[in-house]
């Protein structure tokens, strides 16, 4: 069954893994001034190494770097932008007792460019360890997606001095900023690229659009802006690259941030946005059903998240099979992929997961993919 954009097989993954060992003590030791940014890169080139291996001895097509570089999956591509300010993370105590790590909140402070490239140098190792490691197979690269510049902080967290009106000059300038980014990739040999965003999914939760109006933004008319604002981006890409987005309803330390049917975002989401093919999660009830999926328009893909990477129990082949043909109600059987729901690690804190997990999860989705689509 030949699949109708250019993805590497009906098997997939969203990107990230758990941080070895010898990573996660490297990282401290720099954080505490023992070892230098040199010393760290070596130690997360021998680690980039190993995941790589990995990926291609359990039978991925499309390898990541495992985002071995990154504390967070957005904040340290998007502080690297020019104009662009991140919050230091704070601690807060919860009514139960417990505590809980807020994210940094970005704040556009200046003009947005591209101030440099950002990915390119991490690509370029990547793509040497998949060339010599795991020939034939494709290396993506993960970034965050630009709706994260606006959602988090609305209006308020984009200077009025820079942008006194967001339309146009705000995101023509990020889709530009992008853009750059993905020229200097595409020129580097990079063929796939994947955007997260968890702005899309968290405007399906009643409490996340709440807090939107509290910004002062429209719920209901947010998911036509980003459509609109995300064309802008992929009205840049470089032919021959294939663009496509995650939706993350949260994944710090195997928590989630947001619930709700993908039917408050659905229409503009896989109708306006221009994209090749989207990763959605589907691993447990907080994600509805599949009836969203009947506005996917032909030429598109979009990769079922239905094996959880939060926890380690693994998931039955024969319903997983049955919730592929649920969802082919709605969207073709052909037009429809395998992956995890999520990443393992989307911050370095990681899932609570066990390692080996993250073997035996791949091949339920690989096998899986096989048995459904055949050999693609």
């Amino acid at each position: 069954m030949t699949l109708p954009v250019r993805l590497p097989s009906r098997a997939d993954h969203v990107g990230s893994f758990l941080r070895p060992k010898a990573l996660l003590d490297a990282r401290e030791q720099k954080a505490r001034g023992e070892i230098s940014a040199e010393q760290l890169r070596a130690v997360e080139d021998a680690a980039i190494a190993d995941i790589v291996r990995f990926q291609k001895d359990v039978g991925l097509k499309s390898i990541t770097d495992g985002e071995f570089r990154r504390t967070y999956f957005h904040v340290d591509f998007l502080e690297q932008l020019g104009g662009v300010k991140s919050d230091i993370p704070v601690t807060i105590r919860k009514p139960d007792g417990t505590e809980e790590l807020a994210p940094p909140v970005m704040r556009v402070i200046d003009k947005v460019r591209h101030a440099k490239d950002i990915q390119l140098a991490d690509f370029q190792f990547l793509k040497a360890q998949v060339d010599r490691q795991a020939p034939g197979c494709t290396p993506k690269v993960t970034i965050p997606s630009p709706t994260m510049l606006h959602f988090r902080g609305g209006r308020a967290g984009i200077s009025k001095q820079a942008y006194p009106e967001l339309e146009p000059d705000f995101y023509d300038d990020v889709a530009k900023a992008y853009g750059d980014e993905l020229r200097s990739l595409a020129a580097a040999g990079c063929t796939y690229v994947q955007m997260d965003d968890t702005n899309l999914a968290y405007l399906c939760d009643e409490k996340m659009r709440e807090a939107a109006r509290q910004r002062g933004d429209d719920p209901n008319e947010l998911p036509h802006r980003y459509a609109g604002f995300i064309n802008k981006v992929v009205a840049q890409k470089p032919q021959g690259m294939t663009l496509a987005m995650h939706l993350c309803r949260g994944n710090f330390k195997s928590t989630h941030a947001a619930a709700g049917n993908y039917e408050p975002v659905a229409e503009a989401l896989l109708s306006e946005m221009n994209l090749d093919a989207y990763f959605l999660e589907y691993d447990d009830d907080r994600s509805g059903d599949f009836r969203p999926l009947r506005f996917l328009p032909k030429g598109k893909l979009v990769v079922l998240g239905l094996v959880t990477t939060k926890f380690g129990e693994l998931e039955d082949k024969d319903t997983l099979k049955r919730r592929i043909d649920e969802a082919a109600k709605y969207a073709p059987l052909e037009q429809l992929a395998l992956s995890p729901q999520c990443g393992f690690s989307s911050t370095v804190h990681g899932n609570n997961i066990a390692v080996e997990a993250q073997r035996t999860k791949l091949r339920l989705v690989i096998e899986t993919a096989q048995e459904v689509w055949g050999d693609a």
